[in-house]
């Protein structure tokens, strides 16, 4: 009899931020495949009749491309497993989780996707910063740092306005930067980088078009980061304290200048 496939996803890696469809499909799963930042703590209590198979990825370094992460959902599903695929945020996120659902549908393998709390979101919240604030931004962009923005889209954004939210993009922080000054964002406009979101090592760092990418390097910012660009940024205050900090330091710093 053929199994079936839950892609699930897991919020940005603190377990009680699971759905409740998440912890259901769980505890039904045969087989779990985690990636690097889905949960791992509490997961074999979740999953207790579960074999635990980690596909994690880490930039750059994918100890199980894509291709094979797929051939093994269709694999262990067409041998008439429950497969949870474990993913980190939303699956529909830059969560390749489209990849998977048709991997699944070409093979004939009954699929459902559980969503998850996209870390696009979550992660700027637990620092305090909204993505939209009235007065302040309607509006929000998500974009995937992975590769280097074309000059087009560095312009769109630019010029749409409002807060732009960037996942995997520590390594092109400096182009985005300058892209974005480039074709117009103010030098003074607020960057802030927020790694290791919901962990006990998060940690917010603040700069400006002009300065982001020499302090995120004194800082060592290192990924998994989510980096957030605009007004909001400065209404960090009621999360990460050392955000609001930094924030007035820069603001008192200005006004000295």
């Amino acid at each position: 009899m053929t199994g079936r496939v839950t892609l699930v996803g897991g919020g940005p890696g603190a377990i009680d931020l699971l759905t409740v469809r998440a912890v259901r499909a769980l505890a039904e799963a045969d087989v779990v495949l985690v990636d690097r930042l889905a949960p791992h703590d509490g997961l074999a209590e979740l999953a207790p009749q579960a074999e635990i198979v980690d596909v994690g990825k880490t930039p750059g370094h994918h100890a199980v491309p894509q291709h094979e992460i797929e051939a093994m959902l269709v694999r262990y599903a067409a041998s008439g497993a429950h497969v949870v695929r474990l993913k980190g945020g939303d699956p529909y996120v830059l969560g390749r989780g489209g990849e998977e659902v048709l991997a699944c549908h070409t093979a004939g393998i009954p699929v459902e996707v559980v969503p998850g709390v996209t870390s696009a979101i979550a992660v700027p919240a637990s620092a305090g910063i909204p993505l939209t604030h009235r007065g302040v931004s309607h509006l929000f962009t998500v974009v995937s740092g992975h590769a280097p923005l074309s000059e087009e889209e560095l312009a769109h954004l630019a010029g749409l306005g409002g807060t732009i939210v960037v996942l995997m993009g520590i390594a092109t922080l400096p182009r985005l930067a300058a892209g974005l000054a480039r074709h117009g964002l103010p030098a003074e406009h607020p960057i802030a980088v927020v790694e290791r979101g919901f962990s006990p090592e998060q940690r917010t760092t603040v700069g400006t078009l002009a300065d982001i990418v020499a302090i995120a390097g004194l800082a060592r910012v290192a990924s998994p980061a989510v980096v957030v660009v605009g007004e909001v940024v400065r209404l960090a205050h009621d999360g990460d304290a050392a955000a609001g900090e930094l924030m007035a330091r820069a603001a008192a710093m200005s006004v000295i200048a």
